[in-house]
Protein backbone atom coordinates (compact mmCIF):
# COMPACT_ATOMS: atom_id res chain seq x y z
CA UNK A 1 0.00 0.00 0.00
CA UNK A 2 1.42 3.45 -0.49
CA UNK A 3 2.01 5.77 2.58
CA UNK A 4 0.46 8.78 2.14
CA UNK A 5 2.02 12.06 1.51
CA UNK A 6 3.42 13.74 4.83
CA UNK A 7 3.08 10.44 6.59
CA UNK A 8 7.22 10.03 5.95
CA UNK A 9 9.72 12.38 4.61
CA UNK A 10 11.26 15.66 4.17
CA UNK A 11 9.70 18.41 2.18
CA UNK A 12 11.36 21.74 0.17
CA UNK A 13 10.72 24.45 -0.33
CA UNK A 14 11.18 26.25 -3.94
CA UNK A 15 11.23 30.01 -4.59
CA UNK A 16 11.33 29.29 -8.46
CA UNK A 17 12.46 32.86 -9.61
CA UNK A 18 15.70 32.31 -7.38
CA UNK A 19 15.97 28.20 -7.60
CA UNK A 20 17.69 28.09 -11.00
CA UNK A 21 17.60 29.47 -14.23
CA UNK A 22 17.76 27.17 -17.30
CA UNK A 23 17.93 29.72 -20.15
CA UNK A 24 20.00 32.99 -18.99
CA UNK A 25 17.18 35.50 -18.96
CA UNK A 26 17.97 35.90 -15.05
CA UNK A 27 14.89 34.63 -13.77
CA UNK A 28 14.71 31.02 -12.50
CA UNK A 29 11.70 29.40 -13.87
CA UNK A 30 10.26 25.45 -13.86
CA UNK A 31 12.85 24.07 -16.26
CA UNK A 32 15.83 25.28 -13.79
CA UNK A 33 14.16 22.87 -10.98
CA UNK A 34 13.49 20.33 -12.92
CA UNK A 35 16.76 20.27 -14.51
CA UNK A 36 18.11 19.57 -10.42
CA UNK A 37 15.51 16.63 -9.25
CA UNK A 38 18.25 14.55 -9.06
CA UNK A 39 20.16 17.05 -6.61
CA UNK A 40 16.53 16.85 -4.64
CA UNK A 41 16.83 13.32 -4.86
CA UNK A 42 20.29 13.01 -3.91
CA UNK A 43 19.57 15.35 -0.81
CA UNK A 44 17.08 13.04 0.53
CA UNK A 45 13.84 15.29 -0.58
CA UNK A 46 10.30 13.58 -0.76
CA UNK A 47 8.04 16.66 -1.91
CA UNK A 48 8.68 20.21 -3.32
CA UNK A 49 6.81 22.91 -2.56
CA UNK A 50 6.46 25.43 -5.25
CA UNK A 51 5.80 29.12 -4.12
CA UNK A 52 2.98 30.51 -6.91
CA UNK A 53 3.62 29.62 -9.99
CA UNK A 54 0.79 31.43 -11.99
CA UNK A 55 0.45 34.39 -13.93
CA UNK A 56 0.52 37.50 -11.85
CA UNK A 57 1.78 41.14 -11.91
CA UNK A 58 4.45 41.09 -9.24
CA UNK A 59 7.54 39.08 -8.65
CA UNK A 60 6.07 37.08 -5.64
CA UNK A 61 3.28 36.01 -8.01
CA UNK A 62 0.49 36.14 -4.33
CA UNK A 63 -1.75 37.96 -6.40
CA UNK A 64 -3.36 35.76 -9.32
CA UNK A 65 -4.90 36.76 -12.64
CA UNK A 66 -5.01 33.26 -13.77
CA UNK A 67 -5.50 30.19 -11.42
CA UNK A 68 -4.96 27.81 -15.01
CA UNK A 69 -1.85 29.23 -15.94
CA UNK A 70 1.64 29.27 -15.79
CA UNK A 71 3.44 32.33 -15.10
CA UNK A 72 5.12 32.99 -18.64
CA UNK A 73 8.47 34.47 -16.58
CA UNK A 74 8.16 30.48 -15.14
CA UNK A 75 7.70 28.52 -18.42
CA UNK A 76 4.48 26.97 -19.71
CA UNK A 77 2.08 24.52 -19.25
CA UNK A 78 3.85 21.85 -20.89
CA UNK A 79 6.86 22.45 -18.79
CA UNK A 80 5.22 22.20 -15.90
CA UNK A 81 4.04 18.55 -16.72
CA UNK A 82 7.71 17.63 -17.65
CA UNK A 83 8.26 18.89 -14.02
CA UNK A 84 5.72 16.80 -12.72
CA UNK A 85 6.53 13.49 -14.52
CA UNK A 86 10.23 14.03 -13.94
CA UNK A 87 9.30 14.53 -10.19
CA UNK A 88 7.40 11.41 -10.23
CA UNK A 89 10.06 9.27 -11.98
CA UNK A 90 12.16 9.78 -8.89
CA UNK A 91 9.17 9.62 -6.31
CA UNK A 92 9.11 12.89 -5.50
CA UNK A 93 5.72 14.58 -4.89
CA UNK A 94 4.87 18.14 -5.99
CA UNK A 95 2.99 20.17 -3.91
CA UNK A 96 1.92 24.19 -5.78
CA UNK A 97 0.63 27.06 -3.43
CA UNK A 98 -2.86 27.36 -4.42
CA UNK A 99 -3.89 31.28 -2.96
CA UNK A 100 -7.62 31.19 -2.65
CA UNK A 101 -7.61 34.19 0.25
CA UNK A 102 -7.50 36.48 -2.42
CA UNK A 103 -6.96 37.68 -6.58
CA UNK A 104 -5.36 40.28 -8.50
CA UNK A 105 -6.89 43.43 -8.77
CA UNK A 106 -6.00 42.63 -12.24
CA UNK A 107 -7.96 39.10 -12.54
CA UNK A 108 -10.93 38.52 -14.81
CA UNK A 109 -13.58 38.27 -12.14
CA UNK A 110 -12.11 41.57 -10.22
CA UNK A 111 -12.10 43.94 -13.43
CA UNK A 112 -15.64 42.71 -13.79
CA UNK A 113 -17.17 42.98 -10.02
CA UNK A 114 -15.28 46.73 -10.31
CA UNK A 115 -18.31 48.30 -12.87
CA UNK A 116 -20.51 48.13 -10.13
CA UNK A 117 -22.93 46.39 -7.85
CA UNK A 118 -25.05 45.03 -10.67
CA UNK A 119 -22.29 42.97 -12.41
CA UNK A 120 -22.43 38.93 -12.16
CA UNK A 121 -19.32 38.75 -10.24
CA UNK A 122 -19.65 41.72 -7.93
CA UNK A 123 -20.66 38.88 -5.19
CA UNK A 124 -17.00 37.47 -5.93
CA UNK A 125 -15.84 39.89 -3.63
CA UNK A 126 -16.43 41.46 -0.17
CA UNK A 127 -17.86 45.34 -0.30
CA UNK A 128 -19.47 47.62 2.58
CA UNK A 129 -20.95 51.35 2.20
CA UNK A 130 -18.82 53.72 4.36
CA UNK A 131 -21.57 54.34 7.03
CA UNK A 132 -21.54 50.71 6.82
CA UNK A 133 -18.33 50.33 7.74
CA UNK A 134 -18.37 52.61 10.49
CA UNK A 135 -21.59 51.69 12.12
CA UNK A 136 -20.13 47.95 12.16
CA UNK A 137 -16.50 49.29 13.39
CA UNK A 138 -14.76 47.64 10.64
CA UNK A 139 -12.77 50.60 9.15
CA UNK A 140 -9.65 48.98 10.86
CA UNK A 141 -7.84 45.99 11.80
CA UNK A 142 -4.79 45.03 14.18
CA UNK A 143 -2.07 44.71 12.69
CA UNK A 144 -0.68 40.87 12.64
CA UNK A 145 2.27 38.85 12.15
CA UNK A 146 1.14 38.15 8.39
CA UNK A 147 -0.10 42.03 7.56
CA UNK A 148 0.30 45.28 8.28
CA UNK A 149 -2.84 46.55 6.61
CA UNK A 150 -4.31 48.78 9.07
CA UNK A 151 -7.35 50.03 7.19
CA UNK A 152 -8.07 47.37 4.50
CA UNK A 153 -11.67 49.16 2.63
CA UNK A 154 -10.14 50.00 -0.43
CA UNK A 155 -12.33 52.34 -3.19
CA UNK A 156 -11.86 51.47 -6.64
CA UNK A 157 -10.40 54.13 -8.81
CA UNK A 158 -12.40 55.76 -11.24
CA UNK A 159 -15.87 54.43 -9.73
CA UNK A 160 -18.81 56.03 -9.16
CA UNK A 161 -20.44 53.89 -6.46
CA UNK A 162 -19.67 54.84 -2.65
CA UNK A 163 -18.56 50.54 -1.79
CA UNK A 164 -15.43 49.78 -0.67
CA UNK A 165 -14.08 46.31 -0.96
CA UNK A 166 -11.68 44.39 1.11
CA UNK A 167 -8.34 43.66 1.06
CA UNK A 168 -6.84 42.75 3.99
CA UNK A 169 -3.46 42.67 2.95
CA UNK A 170 -3.22 45.50 0.41
CA UNK A 171 -5.73 47.21 -1.93
CA UNK A 172 -4.23 44.82 -5.24
CA UNK A 173 -5.09 41.77 -3.33
CA UNK A 174 -9.01 41.83 -2.86
CA UNK A 175 -10.13 39.15 -0.48
CA UNK A 176 -12.62 36.84 -2.08
CA UNK A 177 -16.25 36.33 -0.73
CA UNK A 178 -16.30 32.47 0.48
CA UNK A 179 -19.84 32.90 1.68
CA UNK A 180 -20.71 33.07 -2.22
CA UNK A 181 -21.56 29.66 -3.73
CA UNK A 182 -20.53 30.17 -6.95
CA UNK A 183 -16.83 31.62 -5.48
CA UNK A 184 -16.45 27.98 -3.23
CA UNK A 185 -17.59 26.12 -6.52
CA UNK A 186 -15.15 28.15 -8.70
CA UNK A 187 -12.14 27.45 -6.40
CA UNK A 188 -13.15 23.49 -6.26
CA UNK A 189 -13.19 23.16 -9.36
CA UNK A 190 -9.50 25.18 -9.46
CA UNK A 191 -8.44 22.07 -7.05
CA UNK A 192 -9.66 19.50 -9.31
CA UNK A 193 -7.79 20.81 -12.12
CA UNK A 194 -4.40 21.12 -10.75
CA UNK A 195 -4.77 17.37 -8.75
CA UNK A 196 -6.50 15.21 -11.89
CA UNK A 197 -5.94 17.36 -15.01
CA UNK A 198 -1.93 18.27 -14.31
CA UNK A 199 -0.84 15.85 -11.39
CA UNK A 200 -0.16 17.99 -8.54
CA UNK A 201 -0.17 16.02 -5.07
CA UNK A 202 -1.35 18.46 -3.01
CA UNK A 203 -1.53 22.18 -2.17
CA UNK A 204 -0.17 24.62 0.27
CA UNK A 205 -3.01 26.87 1.57
CA UNK A 206 -2.41 30.52 1.52
CA UNK A 207 -3.52 32.65 4.15
CA UNK A 208 -5.85 29.85 5.29
CA UNK A 209 -6.76 31.54 8.50
CA UNK A 210 -8.35 34.44 6.89
CA UNK A 211 -10.79 33.90 4.34
CA UNK A 212 -13.07 35.08 7.39
CA UNK A 213 -12.45 37.54 9.36
CA UNK A 214 -11.58 36.47 13.26
CA UNK A 215 -15.20 36.56 14.73
CA UNK A 216 -16.12 34.30 12.12
CA UNK A 217 -13.81 31.74 12.24
CA UNK A 218 -15.95 29.02 12.55
CA UNK A 219 -16.72 29.59 8.90
CA UNK A 220 -13.19 28.90 8.12
CA UNK A 221 -13.15 25.75 9.62
CA UNK A 222 -16.27 24.77 8.06
CA UNK A 223 -14.87 25.99 4.40
CA UNK A 224 -11.38 23.81 4.63
CA UNK A 225 -13.36 20.66 5.76
CA UNK A 226 -15.43 20.91 2.66
CA UNK A 227 -12.13 21.71 1.22
CA UNK A 228 -10.51 18.69 2.36
CA UNK A 229 -13.76 16.48 0.77
CA UNK A 230 -13.03 17.67 -2.47
CA UNK A 231 -9.59 17.33 -2.16
CA UNK A 232 -9.91 13.83 -0.94
CA UNK A 233 -12.67 12.95 -3.64
CA UNK A 234 -10.80 13.92 -6.42
CA UNK A 235 -7.65 12.38 -5.64
CA UNK A 236 -7.52 10.61 -2.91
CA UNK A 237 -4.42 11.01 -0.02
CA UNK A 238 -3.53 14.12 -1.95
CA UNK A 239 -1.58 16.28 0.68
CA UNK A 240 -2.94 19.90 2.23
CA UNK A 241 -0.70 22.18 4.25
CA UNK A 242 -2.73 25.27 5.89
CA UNK A 243 -0.65 28.71 6.80
CA UNK A 244 -2.74 28.77 10.12
CA UNK A 245 -0.72 30.94 12.56
CA UNK A 246 -2.23 31.04 16.08
CA UNK A 247 -2.31 29.47 19.37
CA UNK A 248 -2.38 25.84 19.19
CA UNK A 249 -6.30 25.23 20.08
CA UNK A 250 -7.01 27.94 17.80
CA UNK A 251 -5.19 25.18 14.58
CA UNK A 252 -6.47 22.41 16.05
CA UNK A 253 -10.32 22.71 13.97
CA UNK A 254 -8.48 23.11 10.72
CA UNK A 255 -7.27 19.38 11.12
CA UNK A 256 -10.67 18.87 10.27
CA UNK A 257 -10.11 19.44 6.49
CA UNK A 258 -6.17 19.98 6.50
CA UNK A 259 -3.81 17.22 6.94
CA UNK A 260 -1.19 19.18 8.45
CA UNK A 261 -0.33 22.83 9.40
CA UNK A 262 2.92 24.39 9.73
CA UNK A 263 4.07 24.76 13.80
CA UNK A 264 5.08 28.56 13.76
CA UNK A 265 5.66 29.34 17.52
CA UNK A 266 7.56 26.13 17.88
CA UNK A 267 9.96 27.71 14.87
CA UNK A 268 10.29 31.18 16.92
CA UNK A 269 11.15 28.42 19.82
CA UNK A 270 14.13 26.55 18.13
CA UNK A 271 15.47 29.43 16.96
CA UNK A 272 15.47 30.97 20.72
CA UNK A 273 16.66 27.22 22.22
CA UNK A 274 19.12 27.06 19.66
CA UNK A 275 21.02 30.45 20.27
CA UNK A 276 20.77 30.64 24.20
CA UNK A 277 22.44 27.08 24.13
CA UNK A 278 19.48 26.40 26.71
CA UNK A 279 15.68 25.19 26.68
CA UNK A 280 14.43 27.61 28.72
CA UNK A 281 11.43 27.47 26.73
CA UNK A 282 10.39 23.91 27.42
CA UNK A 283 10.48 22.57 24.63
CA UNK A 284 9.12 18.95 24.62
CA UNK A 285 6.46 20.26 27.25
CA UNK A 286 5.27 22.82 25.10
CA UNK A 287 5.27 20.06 21.85
CA UNK A 288 3.22 17.26 24.26
CA UNK A 289 0.64 20.33 24.83
CA UNK A 290 0.87 21.35 21.21
CA UNK A 291 0.12 17.28 20.24
CA UNK A 292 -2.48 16.68 22.80
CA UNK A 293 -4.47 19.51 21.62
CA UNK A 294 -4.06 19.00 17.96
CA UNK A 295 -4.95 14.78 18.57
CA UNK A 296 -8.70 15.43 19.68
CA UNK A 297 -9.62 16.95 16.56
CA UNK A 298 -7.39 14.84 15.04
CA UNK A 299 -5.51 11.72 15.59
CA UNK A 300 -3.59 11.75 12.01
CA UNK A 301 -2.80 15.35 12.46
CA UNK A 302 0.80 15.84 10.49
CA UNK A 303 3.01 18.72 12.54
CA UNK A 304 4.74 20.82 9.51
CA UNK A 305 8.16 22.26 11.37
CA UNK A 306 10.26 24.40 9.80
CA UNK A 307 13.20 26.81 10.93
CA UNK A 308 12.31 29.74 8.26
CA UNK A 309 10.48 30.35 5.07
CA UNK A 310 9.69 32.85 2.99
CA UNK A 311 7.72 35.04 4.93
CA UNK A 312 10.35 35.20 8.02
CA UNK A 313 14.09 36.65 8.54
CA UNK A 314 15.86 33.31 7.20
CA UNK A 315 17.68 30.68 10.14
CA UNK A 316 21.34 31.34 8.99
CA UNK A 317 20.90 35.11 9.59
CA UNK A 318 18.56 34.32 13.19
CA UNK A 319 21.60 32.33 14.09
CA UNK A 320 24.10 34.43 12.62
CA UNK A 321 26.13 32.33 10.25
CA UNK A 322 27.47 30.35 12.97
CA UNK A 323 27.79 26.95 11.78
CA UNK A 324 27.75 24.63 15.03
CA UNK A 325 24.78 26.83 16.17
CA UNK A 326 22.91 25.64 11.94
CA UNK A 327 23.94 21.89 12.72
CA UNK A 328 22.18 22.11 16.58
CA UNK A 329 18.92 23.73 14.64
CA UNK A 330 19.14 21.32 12.01
CA UNK A 331 19.36 18.44 14.24
CA UNK A 332 16.24 19.40 15.97
CA UNK A 333 14.31 20.14 12.76
CA UNK A 334 15.12 16.39 11.88
CA UNK A 335 14.47 14.23 14.95
CA UNK A 336 11.35 16.13 15.96
CA UNK A 337 8.02 14.33 15.57
CA UNK A 338 6.19 15.70 12.26
CA UNK A 339 7.24 16.46 8.99
CA UNK A 340 9.99 18.54 8.40
CA UNK A 341 10.54 21.84 5.59
CA UNK A 342 13.79 22.98 4.39
CA UNK A 343 13.68 26.40 3.22
CA UNK A 344 15.77 26.57 -0.45
CA UNK A 345 19.06 27.01 0.77
CA UNK A 346 18.66 26.31 4.07
CA UNK A 347 20.90 23.39 3.88
CA UNK A 348 24.05 25.50 2.54
CA UNK A 349 22.97 28.17 5.30
CA UNK A 350 21.60 30.75 2.71
CA UNK A 351 21.57 34.39 5.58
CA UNK A 352 18.13 36.60 4.45
CA UNK A 353 16.73 39.82 6.56
CA UNK A 354 13.43 41.38 5.70
CA UNK A 355 12.17 42.97 3.78
CA UNK A 356 11.03 39.57 1.97
CA UNK A 357 13.23 40.48 -1.13
CA UNK A 358 16.24 39.53 0.81
CA UNK A 359 14.67 36.49 2.46
CA UNK A 360 14.33 35.33 -1.37
CA UNK A 361 17.68 35.26 -3.14
CA UNK A 362 19.03 33.72 -5.18
CA UNK A 363 20.59 30.06 -4.34
CA UNK A 364 24.61 29.62 -4.21
CA UNK A 365 24.91 26.77 -6.96
CA UNK A 366 28.96 27.41 -7.28
CA UNK A 367 31.11 30.82 -7.19
CA UNK A 368 29.63 33.02 -9.17
CA UNK A 369 32.35 32.68 -12.41
CA UNK A 370 31.30 29.33 -12.35
CA UNK A 371 27.90 29.41 -11.52
CA UNK A 372 25.43 29.09 -14.99
CA UNK A 373 22.36 28.76 -12.93
CA UNK A 374 22.67 31.31 -10.31
CA UNK A 375 19.67 33.57 -10.81
CA UNK A 376 20.30 37.51 -11.23
CA UNK A 377 16.22 38.90 -10.75
CA UNK A 378 17.84 39.97 -7.82
CA UNK A 379 21.72 40.59 -6.38
CA UNK A 380 22.45 39.05 -3.42
CA UNK A 381 22.90 41.41 -0.64
CA UNK A 382 22.98 39.05 2.62
CA UNK A 383 24.17 35.60 0.49
CA UNK A 384 27.00 36.03 -1.67
CA UNK A 385 29.83 33.44 -2.81
CA UNK A 386 31.26 35.69 0.18
CA UNK A 387 29.21 35.42 2.85
CA UNK A 388 27.54 32.09 2.07
CA UNK A 389 29.88 28.97 0.79
CA UNK A 390 28.30 27.84 -2.41
CA UNK A 391 26.92 24.02 -2.77
CA UNK A 392 29.54 22.83 -5.19
CA UNK A 393 32.10 23.54 -2.16
CA UNK A 394 29.96 22.75 0.15
CA UNK A 395 29.10 19.07 -1.50
CA UNK A 396 33.06 18.52 -1.39
CA UNK A 397 33.50 19.24 2.14
CA UNK A 398 32.55 16.69 4.54
CA UNK A 399 32.08 19.17 7.12
CA UNK A 400 30.07 20.94 5.64
CA UNK A 401 26.58 21.88 6.62
CA UNK A 402 24.91 20.93 3.53
CA UNK A 403 26.43 17.32 3.91
CA UNK A 404 25.41 17.10 7.34
CA UNK A 405 21.98 17.84 6.75
CA UNK A 406 22.24 15.22 4.04
CA UNK A 407 23.78 12.97 6.62
CA UNK A 408 20.70 13.63 8.73
CA UNK A 409 18.32 13.40 6.08
CA UNK A 410 19.05 10.06 4.99
CA UNK A 411 19.35 8.32 7.88
CA UNK A 412 15.85 9.81 8.82
CA UNK A 413 14.52 8.54 5.83
CA UNK A 414 16.13 4.58 6.68
CA UNK A 415 14.85 4.70 10.03
CA UNK A 416 11.31 3.32 10.83
CA UNK A 417 10.62 5.70 13.66
CA UNK A 418 12.50 8.77 12.82
CA UNK A 419 11.09 8.44 9.42
CA UNK A 420 7.03 8.43 11.35
CA UNK A 421 6.22 11.87 10.99
CA UNK A 422 2.51 10.63 12.96
CA UNK A 423 5.30 8.98 15.64
CA UNK A 424 4.17 10.37 18.98
CA UNK A 425 6.20 12.02 21.21
CA UNK A 426 6.93 10.46 24.82
CA UNK A 427 8.96 13.04 27.72
CA UNK A 428 11.74 11.58 28.67
CA UNK A 429 13.21 11.46 32.29
CA UNK A 430 16.13 13.54 31.44
CA UNK A 431 16.45 17.12 33.09
CA UNK A 432 19.84 18.87 32.38
CA UNK A 433 20.82 21.85 31.88
CA UNK A 434 22.22 22.52 27.87
CA UNK A 435 20.34 19.01 27.18
CA UNK A 436 16.92 18.35 25.18
CA UNK A 437 15.84 14.70 25.06
CA UNK A 438 12.57 12.98 24.22
CA UNK A 439 10.83 9.66 23.32
CA UNK A 440 10.11 9.16 19.52
CA UNK A 441 7.14 6.43 19.72
CA UNK A 442 6.01 4.40 16.56
CA UNK A 443 2.52 4.87 15.40
CA UNK A 444 2.75 1.83 13.95
CA UNK A 445 4.71 -0.78 16.24
CA UNK A 446 6.27 -0.87 19.62
CA UNK A 447 9.71 0.76 18.58
CA UNK A 448 10.96 3.69 20.00
CA UNK A 449 14.04 5.59 20.11
CA UNK A 450 15.66 7.81 22.72
CA UNK A 451 17.07 11.48 20.96
CA UNK A 452 19.69 13.51 22.98
CA UNK A 453 20.61 16.54 21.81
CA UNK A 454 23.89 18.86 23.37
CA UNK A 455 22.91 22.07 22.60
CA UNK A 456 25.96 23.64 23.86
CA UNK A 457 29.96 23.47 23.07
CA UNK A 458 31.35 21.13 25.94
CA UNK A 459 30.86 17.54 26.02
CA UNK A 460 28.03 16.70 28.40
CA UNK A 461 27.34 13.39 30.70
CA UNK A 462 23.80 12.60 30.44
CA UNK A 463 22.49 10.84 33.09
CA UNK A 464 19.82 8.64 32.42
CA UNK A 465 16.71 8.02 34.60
CA UNK A 466 14.87 4.73 35.42
CA UNK A 467 12.35 5.33 32.57
CA UNK A 468 15.22 5.03 29.95
CA UNK A 469 16.59 1.79 31.35
CA UNK A 470 15.65 0.28 27.99
CA UNK A 471 18.03 2.14 26.31
CA UNK A 472 21.05 -0.23 25.34
CA UNK A 473 22.98 1.32 22.33
CA UNK A 474 23.91 4.24 20.15
CA UNK A 475 22.31 3.93 16.52
CA UNK A 476 23.27 7.36 15.32
CA UNK A 477 25.57 10.32 16.19
CA UNK A 478 26.00 13.46 14.45
CA UNK A 479 29.35 14.38 15.66
CA UNK A 480 32.23 11.49 16.72
CA UNK A 481 32.79 11.02 20.55
CA UNK A 482 29.52 9.84 22.11
CA UNK A 483 29.85 7.09 24.65
CA UNK A 484 27.07 5.09 26.79
CA UNK A 485 28.23 3.50 29.67
CA UNK A 486 26.03 1.99 32.42
CA UNK A 487 23.09 4.41 33.02
CA UNK A 488 24.60 7.78 31.35
CA UNK A 489 25.51 8.77 28.01
CA UNK A 490 28.44 11.12 26.94
CA UNK A 491 27.06 13.33 24.36
CA UNK A 492 29.79 15.53 22.53
CA UNK A 493 29.01 19.58 22.01
CA UNK A 494 26.73 20.78 19.32
CA UNK A 495 25.74 17.31 18.32
CA UNK A 496 22.76 14.73 18.48
CA UNK A 497 22.51 11.38 19.78
CA UNK A 498 19.71 8.58 18.82
CA UNK A 499 19.83 5.09 21.39
CA UNK A 500 17.50 2.79 21.11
Amino acid sequence: MKIPIGHTGVHYEIFVRSFADSNGDGIGDLNGVTANLDYLKNLGVSAIWLMPISPSPTYHKYDVTDYYGIDPEYGTIDDFRRLVAEAHQRDIAVIIDLVLHHTSIHHPWFREASKGPDNPYWNYYKWLRPDEIKRRKLATRDITADSGERNPWHAVRGSSYPERYYGMFWSGMPDLNFDYRPVREAVFAIARYWLNDIGVDGFRLDAARHLYREFEEPKNHEFWAEFGQVVEEAKPGAYTVGEVWTRPEHIAPYFRGLKANFNFDLQLMLTDIVRNEDDTEELIEYLSYVHATFGTVNPQFIDSLLLSNHDQNRIGSMLKGKLDHLKVAANLLLTLPGLPYLYYGEEIGMLGMKPDEYIREPFLWDIRTRDKQRTRWQRGKYSTSQTVQPLAEQQANSDSLFNHYKRLIHYRNGHAVLNDNLSRLEQAGIRQKGIVAFIRQSSTSDQRVLVIHNLTKSPINVVFSPTEAWCRCIIFETAPGSLLADDQITVPGYSCVIVE
